[in-house]
């Protein structure tokens, strides 16, 4: 008698179906600074401003390994002091197997950070906390609207005669 798999047949286009996968999560780089500490902390007053910046950065670490990066820089001010700066690097490691060339970019700069955002934001608020201040909790992102203004600025570029980022002049 023979045996079946409990999960049913498997294709026989199984190995070259297009698939990704989390390999390992790390925060690279993070920067926490309170430069009016203990007053800052101590003092109440107006509502602070806060500025937050995020970029995506992806490097190819092997056949079908990437590392992708979320860059994260967050600033509260009050009356023109700086409460607290932070500034992060967390990233992960994907495994991306058959995944056509033309859905690569799209793949590595929206879904896979769309992956690993909540735990950056987390680390974030955390941190936030830990320096004594309410946890920043940022709204999540839209990575494809991200990629697309990535993209139409640099065909901006491209068209206005100005070399690409990481292109080489001489």
């Amino acid at each position: 008698m023979a045996e079946e798999n409990p999960a049913g047949p498997v294709p026989a286009n199984a190995s070259t179906a297009p698939s990704y996968s989390l390999v390992g999560q790390y925060t690279r780089d993070l920067s926490f600074e309170n430069p009016g500490a203990p007053g800052s902390v101590l003092l109440g007053g107006a509502n602070p401003t806060f500025s937050v910046g995020i970029n995506v950065g992806v490097k190819k670490q092997a056949d079908d390994l990437y590392a992708v990066e979320i860059s994260l820089n967050a600033k509260a001010e009050r009356d023109s002091n700086v409460l607290f700066n932070v500034e992060m690097v967390y990233g992960g490691v994907f495994r991306v197997k058959n995944v056509p060339e033309a859905q690569l970019p799209q793949l590595l700069m929206v879904e896979c950070p769309r992956m690993i955002f909540p735990f950056a934001r987390h680390v974030l608020a955390t941190v936030v906390q830990l320096g004594g201040f309410p946890p920043l909790m940022m709204e999540p992102v839209d990575f494809a609207a991200l990629y697309i203004q990535n993209v139409r600025n640099l065909q901006a570029q491209q068209s206005a005669g100005a070399p690409a980022p990481g292109t080489p002049t001489n």
